[in-house]
């Protein structure tokens, strides 16, 4: 199982700023079933990062607005505190691996 942590808009720069290794931040809010999916199965997948950074999207307007999110749930991939963009991936651990490794191979950015 992934480790997993809950970050709101006045922790979550400090924790992925610190976070060693590579953190795959999720957006959700409690009244999207998809959300609610994505909570169930994410922490179970065999995906290649170190943890999972939950932002629940109907309290924490200010990284909604930062990150830019469109639509729930939206995944971002942060390593060593550098932004590597949007996860764009369906609900399974394939999809989302090779997204992941496409994000890599992009250029990092600061943290929006």
């Amino acid at each position: 199982m992934i480790a997993a942590h809950e970050v709101d808009d006045g922790t979550a720069d400090r924790f992925l700023l610190d976070a060693p290794g590579l953190s795959l931040l999720v957006f959700t809010s409690p009244s999207c079933l998809d959300c609610r999916a994505a909570r169930e199965r994410l922490p179970d997948m065999n995906l290649n990062v170190d943890r999972l950074v939950w932002v629940d999207a109907s309290e924490n307007r200010g990284l909604v607005t930062r990150y830019e999110v469109m639509h729930l749930p939206s995944m971002y991939l942060v390593r060593d505190g550098v932004f590597y963009g949007a996860v764009n991936a369906r609900l399974e651990a394939t999809d989302i691996g090779r997204q992941v490794a496409l994000a890599l191979q992009s250029w990092p950015a600061e943290l929006p």
